[in-house]
């Protein structure tokens, strides 16, 4: 199978893997007062994390994942002092689970609800594979007044399908035919689709712990987000951003390949950086999770 075959078959399978089973690891006392719960416009109940105090960090998930994939980062930061605040998409996680709400704008306006029933200000938004086209939809729609800095882990943006004026993506047949296989049998689906999303040495038990994650998502929710992801078209979006921004990729991920993704998004968005893993796969949340709390700590700090 040749390097084109594989990215194609392979892109839009996004993130089999975000953070270890370590990511349980208990971070700091979430304090009273604060509910677990926003209210989405359209009165969809969401689960929120927020543990800690201080500078708040909004950690967004990747597809079929939800915020307890962030449970390391939290342990990591709320140890230096920051206050760090992670929902449950709608469909996801502890949140609730309506039919419909899975375009763009509706996740990106519940984005905005926790922020805004939080009264989050100075927020560094933290955004993994598709939790980066909600940051970028949100700071496009909802402004970036709350917003300080952007960090894109592994993005899904720009824009991911082929089109005429968007040649070097990919076709829309590829990602009807992934489609299709997914709704025929999810998890022969990801059993196909699993060993370029992790490193040779990850371990069984963080497999299966991702694995039962995303299995817990219903089929049609899984569908409609894919779908979202991959019409999204974020390129004037990203073109708007005002805010310091840092993306972070590995040039082996497979989900999302860094030159259709990153290092596109990285030249829409003007003085961003981005940062290049060597070896590391769409999962590099997991796969290099001190590295990337390492790189975090910098930016903010920068």
């Amino acid at each position: 199978m040749n390097r084109r075959t594989v990215l194609e078959a392979t892109l839009l399978g996004t993130a089999l893997a975000a953070t270890a089973p370590a990511g349980a690891q208990t971070p700091a006392p979430q304090p009273t007062g604060r509910a677990p719960f926003a209210t989405a416009r359209d009165g969809t109940r969401l689960f929120v994390q927020d543990w800690g105090s201080g500078r708040p960090v909004l950690f967004l998930s990747a597809w079929t994942f939800n915020s307890i994939a962030w449970g390391s980062h939290i342990a990591a930061l709320n140890a230096k002092g920051f206050r760090c605040i992670a929902p449950d998409r709608r469909g996801h996680g502890r949140s609730d689970m309506p039919a419909t709400g899975y375009d763009l704008n509706t996740l990106t306006d519940d984005v905005a609800s926790v922020i805004e029933q939080r009264d989050l200000r100075d927020v560094i938004l933290v955004a993994y594979s598709m939790g980066a086209i909600e940051a970028v939809d949100y700071l496009a729609r909802h402004g970036s007044e709350r917003i300080a800095k952007l960090v894109l882990v592994a993005p899904t943006t720009p824009f991911l399908v082929k089109t005429e004026d968007n040649p070097d993506a990919v076709p829309a047949a590829t990602i009807d035919a992934q489609n299709a296989a997914i709704a025929q049998d999810f998890p022969k689906w990801m059993a196909a689709n699993e060993a370029p999303f992790f490193m040779p040495d990850t371990p069984e038990i963080t497999r299966a712990w991702v694995r039962e994650m995303m299995l817990n998502v219903p089929v049609p929710v899984a569908l409609a987000c894919r779908k979202t992801i991959s019409f999204a078209d974020l390129r004037a979006a990203c073109a708007g951003i005002d805010r310091p921004t840092l993306i972070v990729q590995g040039d082996k991920d497979a989900s999302a390949p860094l030159a259709l993704s990153g290092a596109k998004t990285a030249k829409l968005i003007k003085g961003s950086r981005l940062i290049v893993y060597e070896g590391a796969p769409h999962a590099l949340p997991l796969t290099h999770s001190e590295r990337l709390v390492s790189d975090l700590l910098a930016f903010m700090a920068g």
